[in-house]
């Protein structure tokens, strides 16, 4: 049964329970096998009811399927035999024993016996295991626990517990939907319908005495279409509830209208609103009857689900030239064409898309499944990532026979969304994979998809309902839709008769859609609805062909080649869909498949005959063309940044080159100039602020030092490593480096200190608790809209932040107080303390990627946590010695380093509870553990101030270091000691009482920090920012250190008396004991404090950053030493404020 059919059997079963069809409601889930209603089962073992609720399961499994299953039958069996035995019943007992239990005898012969004696006892209660048997009604409720265990666990149930969440009557008003639409397409529609039947369409009959039909509304693309009225309710029993439509004018004028989009296909904007499929007949159709006689025709092309193209025609007096396009006010000078840059990927590279926001970043993908991040402006590729498949085990067969016949795989696709936070790939077996990316090169595997049956042939993103989702297309002509972040699938689109070439997601005044191509040359559309295609048009050359609008979503183009090699580059008509433009130019056959981009919305340009050839939009003849300086393949692939200053082609041998116009020739060269002040000394990093795209494609919300042109508000620079760029000013066209510049910031330049509340937004989290407890660890979720926060009392409080007017988007803020969340049962998250005292034991604590659960100790065993329910899942590793830290593989899930007690590292696979490996090199407790996934190694610290390098391949230790007393203080250092890795995977945060340090791979100290001056006090706790840029630190007088991440230079204080209420902080010594970094937004913190409270800080939006950065003294270091620790020379004075 296909996707749509199951969804459609939900709608029933909803439909039946609004209607009080009980028990038609469970056959049909039974039937079905669908949906596993856990309440209806919870009743028929309640009440005994023992043959219905087998014949319940039924629909669901069988007692052989699995041992799980097995288990279930028997269970309750067991149950129904003691029943009888506690009745009294010996006739009915043995019975049962005989038809129902002795099919298990087979499985274990001994059991059975054991059962069968029962039948000896006066009372089963004599037998030593059922002696705590008691009543009927809590022997089952017992037993029901046991069962509910059982088939949580069964994959046989798996997606079969959980309901869909949709609205209600959502079955009713579909078919509302149905009635306004035909409605709309009456020939003589009346003001108020009368709906008898829904067997038939509806249409109004034709006026009998002589009157006229109301006159139709003015809509010029649609035609004569009446006004849309609600249907008035069908009876008394359940009315349907009328749909409200849009007046025809708002429908007829979309087109008109339109939205602008981001410039490439692969990316739908976020719309204004919600989707309303109802209102789709003005556009989206395909002429072919007279304007006097406006029908709709609906061919079945599948049983599954209604193919429909609309016929709708358009007066002759209308132009369907669509939004008036400004003059021509560009020349060919604004075209990239002279080569810049030449890079080598390695492979032959099938794929590229620059960075939406920083537009020097390149991504490439290659004929063996390779991904690469180019930084153009200084040709270093920042990463590089050879195919792998994740996680084999959770792979389809057809997959993993695909891999074992041929490991060869490519790239068919890869491209960033809209916020450049995320990249996806395609792949030509199944698979979809993508990684969130770090502006310094770092990518992290967020999801991997088995999308189709063979090859993924496209990706894009986009908003349907407001959230991001993936867009695929592939060989077995299907397109679907998943949820970005968790990589559940949303939508399923069937229709096509070959493969699925490519698809370009849009919206316009609300309306989502897709467009699709596949390889026999059809081009269809679809709305988010599951209602099938509401286009079927045919591409010129009935092969291979990609669509993409311009960047400000007016012009729709087409670029495709023929089996024959003719290549065709049009504009269409997409109202009538016709072709309005065809561009000459293509002269010879192809050898290849052409590919095309669009740039500034005035320029196409396409890769044939071995040169790149350019058009302007209004114009059909071909404007230049340019060889790259030789060496392109015959169809070189090729795109462009998003303001059309870069634009990257595929050569020969493996290569990349970057063509630039004189903007973009101005960028490289700031960016060079960036890179040579960097190499004379630490350059001044950019501290930006991740920009916000907007619904118009534009960039908002930056906050850096960068001045931006107001016509280019995206061209800005990455931060692309440790060593990388600096702050530019676009507008500059050469920047040398001036020492007496520097000496003039010197003396102006002031370290910011805050010290009233009005100088920043806080919020003290709520909390119910009388007596609250020291907070001991806190973190954001990885999707940044909650606190996780666990106390001295081993509690854990989670706090969320939820949508309201005030915060439209949900989003973690300062602004507005999170909620306390507790589940619907009240129970509280407590780990376990093994009779021992928690507020003397060392807590860790560690969260999943997808944040379902979180693994937790507090002294005692190491408790799994399911994040919505608060219930335990699992303990292990009991006491002693106790946990001290935990840390997450970073390929594997399901293997933990757990920092133990008694100085040794377990490396834990929780799949098979089996310690693998136990690692020994320190002398105390293990207090800090961070993976580096680019070095394969495991760094530990303990409280014995003592770092260790571990491989990850064989988990033998490849080096040891002590961390270096400051010069003031005598005797080796002891206390418990922090390591966290930076986002380039190389560079080491070392955090001690004493210290801030940062550590290479090798254990050598490149720098460190050390309290004084304006923080004197010892060193709390301290993290990176998201993005790597920053370093907060707290200290044990209250005080909060923003420092460069770089150079470790003190950028902002922030006093206790800033964030804490002077009544609060005047009590006693209150002070943070940890602070979180959020994972999105780099210049928010939370701090849990010693007197249990949780607050949020941040900047204001009128300075949104903290502090300013501290100037360069040339390339000497002032707030810190440069030199290792070991030289005991640290320590200097800060620079003048």
């Amino acid at each position: 049964m296909s996707s749509l059919s199951r969804e459609l059997v939900f709608l029933i079963l909803q439909f039946l329970d609004e209607e009080k069809f009980k028990e038609t409601v469970h056959k049909l889930e039974q039937e079905s096998g669908f949906y596993f209603n856990m309440k209806h089962f919870e009743d028929l073992v309640q009440g005994g009811e023992w043959d219905e609720v087998e014949r319940y399961l039924s629909g669901f499994t069988k007692v052989e399927d699995n041992r799980y299953s097995m288990k279930i039958f028997f269970e309750i069996r067991k149950q129904k035999y003691l029943e009888a035995l506690d009745r009294h019943d010996r006739a009915k007992a043995v019975e049962i024993l005989v038809k129902d239990l002795k099919v298990f005898a087979s499985f274990n012969e001994e059991l059975f016996k054991e059962i069968t004696q029962l039948l000896t006892l006066d009372n089963f209660r004599q037998n030593e295991q059922l002696s705590k048997y008691g009543d009927t009604k809590s022997a089952r409720n017992i037993m029901l626990m046991e069962l509910k265990k059982l088939i949580e666990a069964n994959p046989l149930f798996r997606d079969k517990l959980n309901f869909p969440p949709f609205k209600a009557s959502r079955l009713r008003t579909l078919i509302n939907q149905s009635l306004n639409w035909q409605h709309q397409l009456c020939k003589n529609p009346r003001p108020n319908p009368d709906i008898k039947t829904l067997f038939t369409d509806h249409s109004c009959a034709a006026p009998t005495n002589g009157a006229r039909a109301p006159p139709p509304a003015n809509g010029p693309i649609v035609g004569p279409i009446p006004k849309s009225a609600g249907f008035p309710p069908m009876g008394a029993h359940a009315p349907f509830q009328p749909v409200v439509s849009p007046s025809p004018n708002a429908i007829a004028g979309w087109m008109t209208n339109p939205s602008p989009s981001l410039p490439h296909p692969g990316v739908a904007q976020v719309p204004p609103g919600l989707v309303q499929p109802p209102n789709t007949a003005a556009f989206l159709k395909h002429p072919r009857t007279p304007t006097s006689a406006p029908g709709i025709d609906y061919q079945s092309a599948d049983s599954e689900h209604l193919m429909k193209r609309m016929r709708v025609g358009q007066p002759d007096e209308v132009s369907f030239s669509g939004a008036s396009h400004p003059p021509n006010v560009y020349s060919q000078e604004d075209l990239p064409k002279q080569v810049v840059r030449t890079l080598n990927q390695g492979s032959n590279v099938m794929s590229l898309d620059f960075h939406p926001v920083q537009q020097t970043i390149l991504l490439v993908g290659t004929n063996v499944g390779d991904i690469g991040i180019w930084e153009v402006g200084s040709r270093e590729r920042i990463a590089h990532k050879t195919f792998k498949v994740w996680e084999i085990g959770a792979c389809t067969l057809p997959l993993q026979a695909a891999l074992m016949k041929d490991a060869a795989i490519c790239v068919n696709r890869c491209l960033w969304s809209p916020d450049g936070n995320i990249l996806g790939v395609a792949f030509s077996k199944h698979i979809v994979q993508t990684y969130t990316f770090v502006p310094n090169g770092e990518l992290r595997q967020q999801a991997e998809i088995d999308a189709h049956i063979g090859g993924v042939n496209d990706i894009a993103f986009s908003h349907p309902n407001k959230s991001l989702s993936i867009i695929t297309c592939g060989d077995d002509k299907l397109i679907k839709v998943w949820d970005a972040q968790t990589g559940q699938k949303q939508y399923t689109f069937e229709g096509h008769e070959a493969s699925v070439y490519s698809v370009c997601p849009h919206y316009k005044e609300n309306i989502q859609f897709i467009f699709s191509t596949a390889i026999d040359g059809k081009i269809k559309a679809w709305l988010y609805d599951c209602l099938g295609s509401r286009v079927d048009y045919d591409a010129p050359g009935h092969w291979c062909t990609t669509m993409s609008y311009s960047a400000d979503g007016t012009r729709l183009f087409s670029c495709g080649t023929s089996k024959d090699g003719d290549s065709h580059l049009v504009e269409w008509n997409e109202t009538e869909g016709a072709i309005k433009r065809t561009y000459s130019g293509f002269r010879k056959r192809s050898l290849g498949v052409v590919q095309f981009d669009t740039t500034r919305n005035h320029f196409l340009a396409a890769g044939d005959e071995f040169v790149v050839k350019f058009w302007d939009m209004d114009n059909t003849s071909i404007l230049t063309t340019t060889d790259c300086e030789g060496g392109l393949p015959a169809s070189p692939r090729l795109r462009f940044n998003r303001e059309g200053s870069l634009l990257a082609v595929t050569a020969n041998d493996n290569g990349i080159k970057i063509l630039a116009n004189t903007d973009g020739q101005r960028l490289l060269r700031m960016l060079e100039s960036r890179v040579f002040e960097g190499s004379r000394g630490p350059p001044q990093q950019i501290n930006t602020k991740p920009p916000m795209i907007n619904t118009l494609g534009s960039a908002s919300n930056v906050s850096s030092p960068i001045a931006v042109n107001s016509e280019r508000p995206d061209r800005m620079l990455p931060a692309v490593s440790m060593s990388g760029l600096s702050s530019m000013d676009v507008r500059t066209p050469d920047v040398k480096p001036r020492i007496t510049d520097e000496s003039e910031k010197m003396k102006t330049w002031k370290l910011s200190d805050i010290v009233d509340s009005g100088h920043l937004r806080a919020r003290r989290c709520p909390d119910t608790a009388a007596s609250p407890t020291k907070v001991v660890r806190l973190l954001y979720t990885n999707n940044g809209i909650a606190l996780l926060s666990l106390g001295s009392n081993a509690v854990h409080k989670l706090w969320k932040w939820q949508r309201s007017e005030r915060n439209p988007n949900g989003k973690s803020t300062a602004s507005v107080s999170p909620q306390l969340w507790q589940p619907a049962n009240g129970i509280l998250m407590t780990n376990d303390t093994s009779d021992g005292n928690p507020e003397e034991a060392t807590a860790c604590i560690a969260l999943s990627k997808n944040d379902s659960y979180v693994m937790s100790a507090s002294g005692g065993k190491v408790s799994l946590f399911n994040m919505m329910t608060f219930k335990v899942m699992t303990t292990f590793m009991a006491p002693p010695p106790a946990a001290t830290f935990l840390a997450f593989h970073p390929q594997d899930n399901n293997i933990i380093a757990i920092g133990m007690e008694d100085s040794t590292i377990q490396i834990y696979n929780v799949r098979v509870d089996e310690v693998k490996s136990k690692l020994k090199g320190h002398q105390k407790k293990i207090t800090g553990l961070a993976f580096s996934q680019s070095m394969n190694v495991l760094v530990s610290s303990g409280a014995d101030a003592q770092l260790c390098v571990w491989s990850i391949d064989g988990w033998e230790k490849r080096k040891s270091k002590y961390i270096q007393p400051p010069a003031n203080r005598s005797g080796a250092l002891v206390g418990d000691t922090r390591v966290q890795f930076h986002n380039d995977q190389t560079h080491l945060l070392v955090v001690h009482e004493s210290q801030l340090a940062i550590y290479d791979g090798n254990l050598e100290c490149l720098r460190s920090w050390y309290p004084r001056d304006a923080l004197p006090a010892p060193v709390s706790s301290a993290i990176y920012s998201c993005d790597g840029l920053l370093i907060y630190a707290g200290f044990c007088d209250g005080a909060i250190g923003v420092f460069e991440a770089e150079s470790l230079r003190l950028r902002c204080r922030i006093a206790l008396s800033a964030y804490v209420p002077p009544s609060i902080s005047s009590g006693g010594s209150v002070y943070p004991m940890v602070v979180a970094a959020h994972p999105l937004e780099p210049n928010q913190i939370a701090v849990g404090m010693s007197d249990g409270a949780v607050h949020v800080v941040e900047p204001l939006d009128a300075d949104p950053k903290w502090g300013v950065a501290p100037p360069q003294d040339n390339g000497a270091h002032l707030a810190m030493s440069s030199a290792p620790a070991a030289s005991n020379n640290q320590a200097s004075d800060q620079p003048a404020r």
